[in-house]
């Protein structure tokens, strides 16, 4: 009997240990400056030309912008003086870069031997995968194609009347912050926030854009502040569920990872604990 009691400790025990949550997130919420306003799901900066929207919420935060040309004339959106400021460092809107994007493939086989592929994808994940694909082949045959497309970063976009485009290259914060207040890998009761003001904030960040409405307008400049106001760590199991998605009444054959709470002013950084990780903050 004393032994059955054992057996049951321990596996009770390893049932609560597989159970704990070795997936965290780190999440944050900022504060705008007065000449923004939230309204639906973004952060709104509007003026007698222009729109700019923002919804930062997304991994490492999304401090990319909607500019949206409220005029009749287009909008030249210079990228050259506009720029991404980070605890007062600034960072180029424009990098003067040549992107190239490259899609070949190449099969190959000889006669008696082995032959092999090698197949480059984007998997179901999303990741870019690898496979290697082996046959014996009969006929000596070597064929390839490919395309590539390149293009130039440009200095200024041009935005017709009506029309929006999207502006997108930089994340605010990558790294998990630590903070004697925090848990680094907390329960559930042991979730908590710390807040800031905008002296002692970690995290300081704005976007500074200039534009010009028609071809010899005066150029028009403008700064969106934010700040980090509060950060709190979360369980994994605190801050996702797991649901059936619907749609239009039907409901999909396994579930899916959802936030409980997104927000266009809130970020987050997701990290795991390390199998001998004893930090406490």
């Amino acid at each position: 009997m004393k032994i059955t009691k054992a057996i049951f400790a321990i596996l009770s025990v390893s049932f609560l240990t597989s159970c704990a949550s070795t997936n965290f997130y780190q999440v944050y919420k900022a504060e705008h400056s007065g000449d923004l306003t939230k309204k639906d799901n973004s952060l709104v900066y509007e003026d007698e030309n222009a729109r700019v929207l923002y919804n930062l919420w997304g991994e490492g935060g999304n401090v990319g912008f909607q500019f949206h040309n409220k005029t009749e004339e287009p909008i030249f959106l210079h990228l050259n003086r506009s720029y991404f400021i980070l605890n007062q460092v600034a960072h180029d809107y424009y990098l003067d870069r040549v992107v190239t994007y490259t899609n070949s493939s190449e099969v190959s086989a000889s006669k008696g031997s082995y032959s092999g592929a090698s197949v480059t994808g984007f998997n179901f994940l999303n990741l870019l995968q690898t496979n290697q694909v082996a046959n014996s082949g009969t006929v000596g045959t070597k064929s390839s194609s490919g395309k590539s497309v390149s293009y130039q970063d440009a200095e200024i976009v041009v935005i017709p009347p009506g029309t929006s485009k999207f502006v997108m290259e930089y994340t605010i914060n990558e790294a998990v912050l630590r903070n004697c207040d925090l848990y680094l890998y907390p329960k559930k009761r042991q979730i908590e926030t710390v807040r800031y003001s905008a002296a002692n904030s970690p995290l300081e960040f704005s976007n500074r854009i200039a534009y010009t409405v028609g071809q010899n307008s005066q150029l028009r400049e403008f700064e969106n502040k934010f700040y980090v106001s509060e950060i709190s760590n979360y369980p994994e199991k605190e801050f996702t569920v797991n649901e059936f998605e619907e749609f239009c009444g039907e409901k999909s054959a396994v579930k899916s990872k959802f936030f409980k709470e997104t927000a266009p002013d809130k970020f987050f950084v997701e990290y795991s604990k390390g199998k001998n990780d004893s930090r406490k903050h």
